[in-house]
């Protein structure tokens, strides 16, 4: 569903005009306090630039890139497109400033701010076609998982440890927080049954980037539990609803216990 097909080398990819931007991505998969989710910086070509080469018709409401081993994904075209909030995805060349390792997609990839890797992030780009919604379901929709999967707010606590020992005293609690593209207004932090406590955000590099937070805890001796939760830019607070990953991402608070001397 384009004016034109287009054709374009490598060479004449990184020809178009480059953008640099931080970006945080995340798989479906992760557990709640999980590690399947990272920030980087990229570099490419503005998805759009090469769309407006195509020229997308009216109805196009599905891009669906493919992998060079046949893989598909496939997200909503507005969700790039939209002029009252435009996402910057690109098709990306670059990891901090080095070409795309070969885990990572090497030569290019997509990285679409905002949205899970199994409906954006296809790695070793070979082809996008425009199309609708209801015409094509990727490869993960007919496996169970939604086909709309927006990044859910999520927060995890990576000081202490799950099941360490601290000394009784200031202990720093710390950790990071995400919801690309809506970013993090709020993170708190409970012990316990206690009050919810607001922690302290650091600046964050990009405004599709995860936060760093960390909180000031008075601890005493005993064995204890803290669980942290964030509030998005739009103002959502993340929920305390336990849901496993499928079919779209993992809920609930980033839980460890802790036991203090």
């Amino acid at each position: 569903m384009v004016d034109t097909e287009v054709s374009l080398t490598f060479d004449q990819l990184v020809e178009l005009p480059l953008i640099e931007q931080y970006v945080t991505i995340a798989c479906v998969s992760n557990e709640v306090g999980g590690d399947l989710v990272g920030n980087a910086k990229w570099t490419g070509v503005r998805l759009t630039d090469v769309l407006d080469m195509a020229g997308v018709q009216a109805g196009a409401t599905q891009i669906v890139p493919r992998s060079v081993d046949g893989w598909t994904a496939g997200f909503p075209t507005a969700w790039v497109t939209a002029p009252e909030r435009p996402r910057e995805a690109m098709i990306a060349v670059k990891m901090n400033d080095e070409p795309l390792p070969a885990p990572h997609g090497f030569p290019a990839r997509l990285i679409v701010p905002g949205l899970y890797g199994y409906v954006s992030a296809t790695k070793w780009l070979s082809d996008i076609e425009l199309t609708t919604l209801e015409a094509f379901d990727a490869y993960w929709v007919p496996r169970g998982w939604s086909k709309e999967a927006p990044i859910l707010t999520q927060s995890r606590i990576d000081v202490p440890l799950w099941n360490s020992g601290v000394s009784a005293g200031p202990v720093a609690v710390a950790g990071v927080a995400w919801a690309p593209d809506r970013g993090i207004s709020r993170v708190e932090v409970r012990v316990d049954d206690g009050e919810w406590q607001n922690a302290t955000i650091a600046t964050p590099i990009g405004p599709q980037t995860w936060v760093q937070w960390k909180w000031a805890w008075q601890a005493e001796p005993g064995d204890h539990v803290i669980a942290v939760r964030a509030t998005d830019g739009a103002g959502a607070v993340q929920t305390d609803q336990v849901t496993p990953p499928d079919p779209d991402g993992a809920r609930g608070y980033h839980t460890i216990g802790v036991r203090v001397a």
